[in-house]
């Protein structure tokens, strides 16, 4: 251990009560042992430090910051170099604020087109996730504060996220979810990381052994502290002594009560609570010099170029019928729509940050000096999707006016959020209508779409350009005015693929249900893994991407450590080629997706220019989990190496071989026909048991801690009834009025145990059980026992506080 000599003089209780925060985002300080407190702050497109009364959720304001690409848009750019910088002037802001820890990068795998939270995550892939992700982690950390990778493991749906129940298979689990974070430990080494609200089959992610003792410090040597999710903690001793260093937000002295006693019963050992210190006590104090030494001002206006650059790399031309773009000097051009006056260029929830300057598109359009001729704007449509005929109208009529028409559509504020996953992928019917109508009149149609996450487009076909803005950050928008008239050449590619319409999408049938259980039937079968294999069409696959020149690929050498060729621009514009490497093994005796990512290049070249591009395959390009020798191994034999301008425009092939491990098939004698051939839309309850290895457990809402607010109808309480219906209504006026109450979202699918965790303390866990005891039908008693706790608990706080105070 590093830190004997502190710990050394802490008695038990002072131990403890490290292991939790102080207040919601610091931790806990004892100056007098010498260990500071340090702040810990939202992330991961920007820093939200929260300036008043701090919350979880982003509903409160924040300090002035620069608010970047969310990541769904940063992965389009496909630039490692790119993500660094970003992670660089993040970390720079946030020790000028006196952050020592920024919660992010998100790098959940976007399981599906509707987690309200895939804007926050990087792509469907595990290794374009995990190579970014790493990026931004050795940026943030380059000056010595904590980056806080998350969410830790499986967690991608907001639906239920604190009491739902990953149920995936090892190999899914370990190719595909873990994958990314894997990258990310042994490449970017985190300070610390983050664990997710959900179970993982059966067993909560911050106090998971097999995820965090087994795979994340045995199999991949991490040193750091393990933080729990705000509110994530379900059993605190058992997530110490299975490996999580630090409860967040402030449970306050019951938390730390409880830790006490299990290390007397021993639940816990000594040495289990020292190990745990040994990690915070790391963290604290070098993050803390970090930010003692940091300046406290940075360059806001760099930043705010860098932002620009950002954007503008990952913006995506998804059409560009007939030329249309870039625009022309001398054209007269119609600006339409709401997201061009007021731009679309974050998501909400946590990840909110209160922007030091946003440019708006319209703004930039009438300040650009490349000839356009400006002809007016109309607003076009309202925000959150009711009919306005009269704003249609206007749009209409200037729409007649104009050689070419801008039309901004998107997503708006309430379609991509923490806290709730999106209804559906359409588009807003009266952006649909706005088109229609504008095209009617006049065919020469831009969309510029703003949305972190795709949307169906069964209305390409009425507009001659597409343009993915995604969601850009505060300079976003004259990042899309450089890339409109042709001072940028668009080089981003699509890191999700989009689909034709959600009933395509492979996780259909098992994403936001009714139960508990979140069952990952498709496997590993996501995104373009599943797409190729089924024969399934996408609207625009994933790696698509335009631009305003040509590439030529040729001279491809390969063997088992990776490929060489050269990339030519054969066009008249100097551009930018993000070059993929896939790797497939058609003869494959273990089931295995069409193609799988396993490398890239972004290379930038000028008009007629060519360069050698190469591309390292590493440990992880032939390996497979074994589910019998529960290790790697290589299937070995043939292996085809694919190398393309997106994962379906494959340019040039190279045939290897590839020495195997000659492991035993993990599944001889099982009948898993959907998983062979990949259309895994339906799978039965019998092939996904013999996938997983065991049943698939019950799904049954029980009545103890883990309850949720919104399920206190099947207590036997008329309180609980009352206060179920209570929130329920709340609930559903909010939605009917087209504002979600993230809030009320957020404790309508709170477990009762959270009550304790998320209120500074005042609740205890004695009381949530006298809860539970109400709603198990023992009315008085559970009443009784509330009270009860409710005074002793404040007793004990007081009395825990001063002697804390006094050591």
């Amino acid at each position: 251990m590093k830190h004997t000599d502190i710990i050394r003089k802490l008695n038990l209780e002072q131990k403890c009560a490290l292991l939790s925060g102080e207040t919601v985002f610091t931790t806990r300080a004892l100056p007098g042992k010498g260990i500071p407190s340090i702040t810990l702050s939202d992330g991961p497109n920007g820093v939200r430090k929260q300036a008043g009364a701090a919350d979880h959720l982003g509903l409160n304001p924040s300090v002035p910051a620069t608010c970047f690409p969310t990541s769904s848009a940063t992965a389009c750019s496909w630039d490692e170099a790119l993500g660094e910088a970003v992670g660089e002037a993040m970390g720079e802001e946030a020790a000028a604020q006196e952050v020592a820890v920024l919660l992010g990068p998100g790098l959940n795998i976007q399981r599906s087109p509707l987690c309200g939270r895939d804007f926050e995550y990087f792509s469907e892939d595990p290794i374009l996730a995990g190579k970014m992700a790493a990026a931004y982690v050795r940026g943030i950390q380059k000056k010595g504060i904590a980056a806080c990778p998350k969410h830790f493991a499986v967690n991608s749906q907001e639906l239920r996220r604190m009491a739902s129940d990953s149920v995936v298979d090892e190999r899914t689990l370990r190719e595909l979810y873990l994958t990314g974070f894997e990258i990310v430990v042994k490449e970017a080494r985190p300070k610390t990381i983050m664990t997710s609200y959900n179970l993982i089959n059966g067993t909560y992610a911050n106090e998971n052994a097999h995820l965090l003792q087994d795979i994340l410090r045995k199999d991949w040597g991490f040193d750091g502290a393990v933080v729990t999710d705000w509110g994530g903690s379900n059993d605190h001793a058992l997530g110490v002594k299975n490996g999580s260093t630090l409860e967040m937000p402030c449970p306050g002295g019951d938390s730390i009560r409880e830790l006490m006693k299990a290390v007397k019963d021993g639940k816990v050992t000594e040495a289990d609570l020292d190990a745990r210190l040994d990690e915070l006590l790391e963290l604290v104090l070098s993050t803390h010099a970090a930010v003692e030494k940091a300046p406290r001002t940075f360059d806001a206006a760099a930043h705010h170029a860098l932002a620009r650059r950002a954007a503008a790399e990952s913006i995506v031309l998804l059409k560009n019928e007939d030329g249309i773009l870039p625009l022309k000097a001398g054209e007269k051009l119609a600006v339409i729509g709401d997201f061009a006056q007021t731009p679309r260029y974050q998501g909400a929830g946590s990840s909110a940050v209160n922007a030091l300057q946003v440019d708006a598109l319209l703004d930039c359009i009438k300040a650009d000096d490349s000839g356009i001729a400006f002809v007016g704007y109309a607003s076009g449509f309202d925000r959150q999707g009711a009919a306005d005929p009269k704003k249609q109208e206007e749009a209409v009529s200037l729409a007649k006016q104009a050689d070419t028409v801008l039309l901004c559509l998107g997503l708006d504020e309430l379609r991509e959020s923490e806290g709730l996953d999106r209804a559906d992928m359409a588009l807003a019917e009266n952006q649909q209508q706005l088109l229609d109508a504008v095209a009617a009149v006049n065919p020469n149609v831009v969309v510029l779409l703003s949305a972190g996450a795709p949307v169906e487009t069964p209305w390409v076909g009425r507009c001659k350009a597409l343009v993915y803005g995604a969601l850009g950050g505060q300079a976003g928008a004259g990042a899309a005015a450089d890339i409109l008239t042709g001072k940028l050449c668009p080089c981003g590619k699509l890191s999700q693929t989009w689909a034709k319409a959600y009933d395509d999408t492979p996780a259909k049938a098992n994403f936001g249900g009714e139960g508990r259980n979140v069952e990952y039937r498709e496997g590993l079968y996501v995104g373009y893994r599943y797409y190729q294999t089924a024969g399934v069409k996408p609207a625009f696959p994933f790696g698509y991407g335009l631009s305003y020149t040509t590439f030529e690929y040729s001279g491809l050498k390969a063997d088992e450590t990776g490929v060489s060729l050269t990339v030519t621009n054969t066009g008249s514009a100097a551009g930018a080629e993000i070059v993929q490497l896939y790797v497939a093994k058609p003869d494959a005796k273990v089931f295995r997706p069409e193609q799988e990512l396993k490398g890239f290049a972004k290379v930038s070249l000028a008009p007629g220019e060519s360069k050698t591009v190469a591309i390292a395959l590493d440990d992880k390009a032939f390996r497979y989990w074994n589910v019998k020798t529960n290790a790697w191994e290589v299937e070995g034999g043939s292996y085809q190496l694919r190398v393309g301008a997106s994962s379906v425009d494959i340019r040039l092939t190279a045939d290897i071989t590839v020495k195997g491990t000659n492991a035993p098939d993990p599944y001889a004698g099982l009948s898993l026909t959907h998983y062979v051939s990949g259309q895994i839309t339906y799978v039965t309850d019998a092939e996904f048991e013999a996938l997983l290895g065991h049943p698939i457990p019950e799904d049954v809402v029980r009545i103890d801690r883990n309850m949720t607010l919104g399920e206190m109808d099947h207590g036997r309480s008329p309180l609980g009834w009352l206060a179920q219906k209570v929130l329920r209504s709340r609930l559903d006026a909010s939605f009917a009025k087209g504002k979600p109450d993230l809030n009320t979202v957020f404790q309508y699918n709170m477990p009762l145990r959270a009550l304790a965790k998320m209120t500074n303390g005042m609740v205890s866990m004695g009381m949530v059980d006298g809860l539970v005891w109400e709603l198990k039908g023992f009315w008085l008693v559970g009443i009784v026992r509330v009270i009860y706790e409710f005074i002793k608990n404040a007793i004990l706080n007081a009395q825990l506080k001063k002697r804390l105070r006094q050591g």
